[in-house]
């Protein structure tokens, strides 16, 4: 498969009137709507992209509802959820285009426990639908987590390449753990957000292909790239990669064909 066929496995979508949560991370004042995203796709020769719920907005999933809906064939969505959800529920928003769940667990004083009846019950929903699960913490909190999860048998997807600790890095216990993670044939990093991870984020996208391969790892931009609006072009994101992983066949794997296997059922 050539890179030109993409797969952005990970954007934002909202509009300014969108309720906010109490004392959010950010608060963006301006919209990025789902035709907003559409375009900035058209223009860099994306074929695809998938919706990153983000924390902001708690779980106010209806603008990424409204999304996947206006664009079923070409956008998938992952949701944010503070209470228990129903089988039902989830079944209907899987016809919608909706494929995971992000625990927007980063910034809080002390992560959730996820060994919780609800928190079970929810893992073992979203493993029978073939969802998966989208931890949002740093890296060093992957090792706290990673072990239930994958003890639940749900799929996970990590993202902005684990958030490798900058000092110690690729030997980070976090980063150590999501290798091995991957070693269990149910878990994904995005290679993403490497401007927010400074010039080593290259090393941990070249470490990741080495020990994990292509098959494990998606290419995304971060879109509309909140907090750090205006300073990245679309475009770089497309160029960092080429530059990050030389290797024609392992980087078109990373552009499109994983990510069309992990979101889109290989179609």
């Amino acid at each position: 498969m050539p890179d030109s066929f993409k797969i952005d496995a990970h954007v934002h979508v909202f509009t300014s009137d969108m309720p906010l949560i109490d004392n959010p991370r950010h608060a963006p004042t301006y919209s990025f709507t789902h035709e907003e995203l559409i375009e900035t796709l058209d223009r860099n020769g994306v074929d695809r992209a998938v919706i990153a719920a983000a924390s902001p907005w708690g779980d106010y999933n209806d603008y990424i509802l409204a999304a996947l809906r206006a664009h079923p064939n070409r956008l998938r969505g992952t949701a944010i959820f503070k209470r228990p959800v129903e089988r039902v529920v989830l079944e209907a928003m899987s016809r919608d285009g909706f494929v995971g769940v992000r625990l927007p667990f980063i910034g809080l004083p002390e992560l959730p426990d996820i060994t919780t009846f609800e928190y079970r019950a929810l893992f073992r929903r979203l493993a029978d639908l073939g969802w998966h699960v989208h931890p949002h913490v740093e890296g060093e909190d992957l090792p706290k987590i990673l072990p239930t999860l994958e003890a639940s048998g749900v799929k996970i997807v990590v993202d902005h390449l684990g958030r490798p600790d900058p000092k110690s890095g690729v030997n980070s216990a976090g980063f150590k753990a999501l290798l091995r993670s991957i070693d269990t044939g149910r878990t994904w990093v995005k290679i993403s957000g490497g401007y927010r991870l400074g010039p080593q984020a290259r090393d941990y996208a070249r470490e990741l292909l080495r020990a994990a391969g292509p098959d494990r790892l998606v290419w995304a931009s971060d879109c509309p790239f909140v907090g750090h609006e205006g300073q990245f072009p679309y475009r770089t994101t497309i160029d960092w990669l080429v530059e990050a992983i030389p290797a024609a066949a392992a980087r078109a794997k990373i552009f499109g064909a994983t990510a069309r296997d992990l979101y889109f059922n290989g179609k």
